[in-house]
This record gives C-alpha cells, structure tokens and sequence, in this order.
C-alpha cells in the first residue's frame, strides 16, 4: 500500500521542476513511510512513497522495464499502490508465455501484465489497486482505479497534461492548481450524495472506480472497463448459498497473503466475525497460529450504555464471545472523549480525508483505533461492504423518493450538512433540488430485467445506490483514517467477483429466512456462534459521552467569535446563536452531529487548511 503523485505537461521542460515534484511525493508521506522513489524525464514526473507489504527488499518503485527504447529509455514506469491479489497465478502465467521477474512483488506483476495485454490486462487484475504507468513508447500516460473504489485517485487537467495524486494534497502542491470552490462544489461538500468523479475543488476530479484515464499530448480521455452488470441468477438457494462460501474462503486465503504482521477488525457483528473466522481458520490450517483480532470501545460505553435508534446493544460482549469461539488473539482498544475532540487528532482527521467530509465522532474513532492497530500490525481485513453487498441496511427493501441513508433522518435533505447556512445562500444553493436531481440520475443507470417485479426493481435500485454512491463514502473513510496512520486495510467484501454474483441473486435469495443478510448467515453459520450469527445489524459504534458535543459546540463558538473565519461569510450568524444558546440535555445522536454540528466545523478548517477560495458564491 503506497501513496503515488504524478505531472505530466507536454508545454514545459519537467526536468528543471524536480523539487516541485519532490513536493508533491512528500505530501504521501503517511501513506508510504517505508521508502520513496522519484523518477523525472522531460515531460513526465512519476513519485511514488511505499508501505512495505509484500517483498520488502524488491518492490521499490518507481518501477522501470528493464526493455528501453532506441533511445535508453524503459519501456514502462509504473507507479503503484494496492494489492493485487491474484499476482502469483498472473506471475505463473505470464512465465508461461515468456516474462521473467526480478522481484517477488505485485508491483511487476502489474507491469508485465500490462506489457502482454495492453489495457485489457485490468479485466485480469482481482485486488484494489490505484496506478500510474507511463509508456515512454508511445509517450502516453495511463492511470487506472480498481472496481469498486477501494484506493483513491484524483487528477487535476493542465491545458497539455494533468496532475495526479492518492489525495488532493498531492496535487495542491503544485503551483498549477488551485484550490478554488464554486456553488456546484458546496453543493458536493454538504449534500451527503456525492457524485462519482465529483469533488468540492473545481477542475480536481476523482477517477472513477473501474476506470482509465489516458493522457497523451493534446488529449485526455476516461475509459469504462467494469460496471455493475444486471444478470439473470439461474443458481437455486443451496447452489447460491455453497457458492458465497466458496468464494468467501477463496477471497480470505488471498487477502491473508503478507510479509508483515496481519490482523482482522472485530466488531462482534456478522461481517467482521464471517472474515475473523475464516482468518483463523486459514491461519491454522496453514500452521500460522493465533491471529490478532481487534475491537474498538469507549471508556464507560459498555457499563453505562443506552440503546439507540440502530443500535440495541454494545459490541465488547460479542467481540469477546466471537474472539474465544475461534481463538484469536484478541485486543481492545479503549478510547475516551477527550481524545475524540483533542485538536492533535481532528487536524490529524482533518489533514487525512483532505477534503470536507466526514461522519461525526466516526472519523476520529477510527483513526485513533488505527493508531492502536498500526502499534502490532500494518495490514488488517476489514468487514466494510458486506451491508452494502447483501443487504444488510434495514431500509433496504422500502420504497425510497430519496437516497435510503437520507430517510432515517428527521433531517430533511435540504437541511443535511446545511443548517447553518445563510438564508439566501441556502436557497441559491437550493440542497433539496440537487439531492433529487443526483437522485434520479443515479436511479436512470440502473438496469433492470425486463420480468422484474417492483420489489425486485427497488431493491436493486438500492443495491445500485448503496454499492455506487454509499459504499464510495465508506471506503473513502477507510482508506484515509487508515493510511494516515500506516496501515493497510483489506477489504475482502469487495472483491469484485462476491459482488457481481450477490448482486445478481434475487431478493427472495437474499432474504429467504425473512432476515437482512440470509445468504451471508446461511453460508457462515458454521463459524460462528448462535447469538452473532442472529444478531441485528449495528452501525459502528459513537460515543454516547455528552462531553463531546459540548466540546464540538465549543469549537463553533470560537469560529463565530474570531472574525477572520472562513465560513463566516456562510453562515446565518443569529441561527447559529441560537443553537449554541441551547443547553444540551443528552449526547447528539450520529445522524445530528453529521448533519447540524460537524459541517461548519469541519467546512471552516478545511477552507483554511487548503486556503480554499470560494468562487461564485454569493454571500
């Protein structure tokens, strides 16, 4: 797992900007404290920072084909951060037909697979994956996104050329961009439906997952090479069932490949407890011993814990029970309150997403239980998509007129992210209007089969969504609180081929035994123990400790009291008076903090961080 950063410009001599391009490679140092590389020709600068994963002492990059050209150039630079899971049946393969390799890593894998195949060679790729490869032959630039998402990757378009990056910061480094935020972008910052390939930054775009870009001089052109495909399911209930188990063991046994310290991520829910299983169960069968298992509490949640509107009971006890019924080597991270709000951990979060989103008192959770995790451990298999995959949100099966995750919120949508706005700006930014429009474009690329029923056609609307527009939310959150602290984190849910075949089971196969998840619970109930394998699903935990929403509506007092705050000019100063004016009784829920105190907060640190100018936006 790396961070890569990249320039190309067919206008200028790249040579004589090479400290501009270390820049830009110093920006990923979170994401690759192991090792760095930077490698400059005239038109082309490729960085690259390394978190040593697999073959340590080869895999340094930027990677060069030994092959040149007349000229004594190679072939191919590649550029790469990821894991490619299926790299040692490609090695084998591509032996066969005539590669040698110098190194143990995927990296070259990755290469030659593309020197065989050209751009087809993505169809061949299972893992998650984001890389730069310029091809000195034809002097073209190819960057590429896994499937699904998983690692990020951001280009910003010169007039001959294009800078790149893991995260805009990369990118913000070099002179030629500017951080600048128009209505469109604000709209993107605060909606809660974000758009594929969209950011708040104007011209900064997001490859989209299972795309290409190409970048040759005079143009720039974004190729599809996977989408979510509708598909007649022709596999009866127990074929359906035997084949989810089959793949989930196939997927486990790949992603447990790693020449440092791997752990899983305990929750004590179905999904983190389905992969923990299947890691132990794999680790002794290969004579590795105890895995490490991680869960995540706050200091008192458990004793003193009250139920909620998602969640009826606390994790410990079942992280604990799932931890002894397999025999990992399980350990808990205990966090308190006032690190959540310690101004050292949110400018860290802050600094890590590197744009303005965010989930309440998730993100410095997370991060901090990184932190605890990357102590003993640089990889970790995660749970993350399983919801999204099998329908594990409990609205799932209702009829939506928004996006699902909007509609348990007594916050109507022009509303989420955007209490506090000023009144004119509120309604020329016009949040309800943008909210429906994505929401109709997203529900349009939905395809249906023709002798669907309407349950059957609103459930896949919502797989559609969730597994397009929501999970990309919940990547994004795990990729950067994770590599900000050096940590990989796997996720094997989303391999693309559990995706595809769950995707395209009909919701009668879903659901069968009347529950979320049936075929998830019916292909694991084996591993796990009664009262996990029937437990409801919960979202990740959030403090319930009062303290810090005060601590929250603090730091939003100190931005309405210093004049020189960026949002201010947003903002509808009497509004916000009135919510700080009010005592607060009892902790906010996740859906308050998300959606009333965090956005202004987060919105105003972010426009200073990057020094962000607002354009077109009247105030």
């Amino acid at each position: 797992m790396c961070g890569i950063v990249g320039w190309v410009d067919f206008d200028r001599d790249l040579r004589t900007q090479t400290h501009i391009a270390q820049r830009m490679t110093d920006t990923m140092a979170l994401r690759g404290p192991d090792d760095e590389g930077l490698w400059v020709r005239e038109h082309v600068a490729l960085g690259h920072r390394r978190l040593a994963v697999i073959d340590i002492a080869g895999g340094r990059q930027p990677m060069r084909t030994p092959e040149t050209t007349h000229d004594g150039e190679p072939f191919l630079v590649i550029s790469y951060s990821g894991e490619v899971y299926n790299f040692a049946e490609l090695r084998e393969e591509l032996r066969g037909l005539g590669h040698w390799f110098a190194t143990r890593s995927d990296t070259e894998v990755v290469q030659r697979a593309y020197l065989q195949w050209g751009t087809d060679f993505t169809h061949r790729l299972n893992g998650m994956f984001a890389f730069a490869i310029w091809d000195s032959r034809v002097d073209e630039l190819i960057l590429v996104r896994d499937r699904l998402g998983i690692k990020p990757l951001y280009y910003y378009p010169l007039p001959d050329g294009v800078l790149f990056g893991s995260e805009p910061k990369a990118i913000l480094a070099n002179p030629a961009a500017r951080a600048e935020m128009d209505a469109d972008g604000l709209r993107d910052a605060l909606a809660v439906a974000r758009v594929p390939g969209r950011t708040p930054l104007r011209n900064l775009f997001e490859l989209r997952p299972g795309h290409i870009l190409r970048v040759r001089r005079g143009q720039l052109r974004e190729e599809r090479y996977w989408q979510l495909e509708t598909r007649p399911h022709t596999d009866d209930l127990d074929t359906t069932v035997g084949h989810v188990r089959e793949l989930l063991e196939d997927i486990v046994t790949k992603q447990m490949v790693s020449d440092v310290p791997l752990c899983t991520l305990l929750s004590g829910g179905l999904d983190s407890s389905v992969l923990t299983a299947l890691a132990q169960r794999t680790a002794s069968a290969h004579g590795e011993g105890r895995v490490r298992s991680y869960s995540v509490d706050f200091v008192g949640h458990t004793e003193n814990f009250q139920p909620e509107l998602l969640r009826e009971a606390p994790d410990t006890p079942f992280a604990l029970e799932l931890a002894r019924h397999v025999g990992t080597d399980h350990r808990e991270i205990l966090l308190d309150t006032a690190t959540l709000v310690e101004p050292t951990v949110r400018d860290a979060v802050l600094r890590a997403w590197d744009l303005p989103y965010g989930i309440g008192d998730q993100d410095p959770s997370i991060y901090q239980l990184f932190r605890g995790v990357r102590e003993a451990s640089t990889v970790a298999l995660s749970g993350e998509g399983a919801d999204e995959i099998f329908g594990g949100y409990l609205w799932f099966p209702a009829e939506q007129p928004t996006f699902p995750w909007h509609t348990p919120s007594p916050v109507p949508a022009a509303k989420l992210g955007a209490a506090f706005l000023d009144r004119d700006l509120a309604a020329a930014i016009d949040l309800d209007t943008y909210v429906k429009d994505q929401y109709a474009d997203a529900v349009r690329q939905v395809v249906h089969l023709p002798d669907a029923d309407a349950l059957e056609r609103r459930t896949r609307i919502s797989s559609h969504l969730h597994l397009t527009r929501f999970l990309a939310m919940m990547l994004d959150r795990k990729d950067r609180m994770s590599m900000a602290t050096g940590l990989e984190v796997r996720v094997p849910f989303c391999d693309h081929r559990l995706v595809e075949y769950v995707y395209n089971a009909p919701w009668s196969l879903k659901t069968f035994d009347g529950r979320e998840k049936s075929l998830l619970r019916a292909a694991t109930k084996d591993l796990l123990p009664h009262s996990i394998s029937q437990r409801k699903k919960a979202p990740y935990p959030t403090t319930q400790d009062i303290g810090y929403d005060v601590a929250i509506n603090q730091e939003l007092g100190k931005i309405m009291a210093e004049p020189a705050s960026p949002i201010l000019p947003l903002l509808d100063a009497e509004v916000v008076r009135t919510h700080l004016d009010k005592p607060i009784t009892e902790p906010y829920s996740m859906i308050a903090r998300s959606a009333y105190t965090e956005p202004p907060v987060r919105l105003n640190a972010w426009l200073a961080l990057h020094q962000v100018n607002l354009v077109g936006i009247n105030t």
